[in-house]
């Protein structure tokens, strides 16, 4: 099969042999996966996967169809399409995936839409609803509103009720973020829009100090990603004096039961709400499998609203 993989630093596809699937797992012929930024930060090194996980083929999420299945898988069979978050080894033709890691893909989706979903709304729901504990009606303030999380997170916190504000960094991407139902914003006006109850952090670095000025009393930071820095100075006192929370929270390094309750949530809380069309999946653009190095530079790129997929033939 044909599979993204890094050579020598640089993203290509080469030839790699069929996986097969153990007993708890299905094979799946994938027709799409999702570019997200631990794919970019995996192919320069950065983010190793973690124990168990295929070491060497890029990808986290993918849309396909089942076509082997292990003795012992009960939800799904031969022919079923399925959305999966795994991790890794999603940007090839074939994937081996654990029956806990799938979901079934709703009828209305066609296979980039479905492709760019299971990562980054698993990342939004659960960081909004698990980590984040939001509550109706509270303000919410979400960084990098036009990328793929930020994207999920909004419309998620708009459908629980939440009064939703967004970062985004380029002016000519605002209006389409606030037709997800968020008022948006540049970074330099975080503190006219607040105080706020939950901040999803998209971003990282000094910006964070920003958000603990901007927080409510008893509000919480949920730091997700560090594009722009692991590390900062921060004002314990204000963080005392607030009572409020910072925590940080990823998915990939989960244990498979952790990440299949999450998975779960993402079944009955928001599979419904994508069949009843309430719900974008926003795609900035697909590629063919074969150019999988464009779509990585057209990541990097930036400038972009919603997801980049690849499509397998």
């Amino acid at each position: 099969m044909k599979a993204v993989v890094v050579e020598d630093g640089e993203v290509v596809v080469a030839e790699r042999p069929d996986p097969r699937p153990a007993g708890d797992e299905m094979l799946v012929a994938v027709r799409a996966a999702g570019l997200n930024g631990a794919d970019i930060a995996q192919a320069a090194g950065r983010y190793p996967p973690p124990p168990g996980a295929p070491a060497e083929i890029l990808g986290l999420e993918l849309a396909g169809e089942v076509v082997e299945v292990g003795e012992r898988i009960r939800r799904f069979q031969v022919g079923d399409r399925i959305m999966a978050l795994v991790t890794g080894g999603a940007q090839a033709e074939l994937a081996v995936v654990h029956e806990l890691e799938a979901m079934p893909m709703p009828s209305r989706l066609d296979w980039a839409h479905a492709g760019a979903f299971p990562e980054v709304f698993a990342t939004a729901h659960d960081a909004l609803f698990g980590t984040g504990k939001l509550k109706l009606g509270e303000r919410v303030l979400v960084h990098g509103g036009a990328g793929g999380v930020g994207t999920a997170a909004i419309q998620l916190a708009v459908s629980a009720g939440a009064r939703v504000v967004a970062t985004v960094r380029r002016e000519a991407l605002r209006a389409a973020v606030a037709a997800l139902g968020a008022v948006a914003i540049g970074h330099g006006d975080l503190a006219a829009h607040g105080p706020y109850d939950l901040i999803i952090e998209t971003i990282g670095g000094e910006q964070v100090g920003w958000d603990l000025d901007a927080l409510a009393e008893c509000g919480r930071i949920v730091v997700l990603s560090t594009s722009a820095g692991g590390s900062l100075a921060l004002d314990l006192r204000l963080l005392m004096s607030k009572r409020a929370s910072l925590v940080g929270s990823v998915l990939r390094p989960r244990r498979l039961e952790e990440r299949a309750m999450v998975l779960r949530r993402l079944e009955a809380e928001v599979l419904p709400l994508v069949e009843e069309n309430q719900i974008r999946i926003p795609v900035f653009a697909t590629f063919d499998l074969k150019d999988a190095p464009a779509a990585y530079s057209s990541f990097k790129a930036g400038g972009k609203l919603g997801k980049i997929v690849l499509r397998m033939p």
